[in-house]
């Protein structure tokens, strides 16, 4: 896949001299908002520089719009140009292994109209195993203009949702696990289930047993149930474990495809909102 690089070429990347290559660490953890930054600055990949998804990738959670609502994008774009991003910046994205924080910020950079990122195959794990050096020193790097073009198109927001599941012009996955979708557990809200008609794609079946990214064919299989010609809304719980789908399903040659960002959680704020427990 065109989104993913390895450690190894990253490394050898850094060895020739990184020159307009931005490398971000989004490590979080949804039960404990401190841990991704106290584990960046223990240590991370040199030269990289740290992006908090409560604080950097997200905006404030309000009453409607799900836990982690997008970000402002002024906001967002001046914190991109402070970081050394600017249009022509390559980006490289990595969390604690190939987790779901790495692919909100892919998002958000597609989002904002910078398709120049790349995903770090295996994250920090990966880079760690192959012993590679690693550092506590935070970069200062040369701010930049960032201008965005937003893709609203790439988005859609509840009252679409609705609409094109009534006419049926769209279909909507959910990226949670399947225990999550079926209601059978729920850790983070207070009623479990899933959206009625949402077809349950777990987000973690597009990496294969070692926890690598599946190539585009063995992605076209974990999708191969889903129509091409249709539209395809993915959800989760709050719009971020979402994104891996969202990659996985354009690398797998489907081009009609939009995240809803507010996802379950933004469904159930509205109390008239139903949601089904069985399978879709």
């Amino acid at each position: 896949m065109e989104e993913i690089v390895s450690v190894d070429w990253l490394a050898d990347t850094m060895k020739e001299g990184l020159g307009d290559i931005v490398i971000v660490d989004v490590r979080f953890e949804l039960t404990d908002d401190e841990a991704g930054r106290k584990a960046y600055l223990n240590s991370h990949i040199p030269n990289a520089v740290y992006l908090d998804l409560d604080k950097d990738l997200s905006g404030k959670a309000q009453k409607h719009g799900g836990n982690h609502p997008l970000p402002d994008m002024e906001t967002f774009t001046a914190k991109l140009g402070h970081i050394g991003i600017g249009n022509n910046t390559t980006v490289v994205v990595y969390g604690k292994g190939n987790d779901m924080f790495a692919g909100r910020l892919w998002w958000l950079l597609h989002y904002v109209g910078h398709d120049n990122v790349y995903l770090l195959d295996g994250g920090f794990d990966e880079w760690i195993g192959k012993g590679y050096d690693i550092s506590t020193d935070i970069p200062k790097l040369e701010p930049k203009t960032f201008t965005p073009r937003i893709q609203e198109e790439e988005a859609v927001d509840i009252e679409q949702v609705k609409e094109k599941l009534d006419n049926q012009s769209a279909i909507l996955i959910d990226s949670r696990s399947k225990a999550r979708y079926l209601g059978e557990t729920e850790p983070l809200y207070a009623k479990a289930g899933h959206i009625p008609g949402a077809k349950n794609y777990f987000w973690k079946n597009v990496l294969d047993e070692s926890g690598k990214w599946k190539n585009k064919e063995e992605l076209a299989v974990n999708f191969k149930d889903l129509s091409k010609d249709k539209e395809i809304i993915v959800s989760c719980g709050s719009g971020v474990s979402a994104t891996p789908n969202v990659l996985a399903l354009k690398a797998a040659g489907f081009k009609n495809v939009k995240l809803y960002p507010g996802s379950y959680s933004d469904w159930i704020s509205y109390e008239d909102n139903k949601v089904e427990k069985k399978e879709a």
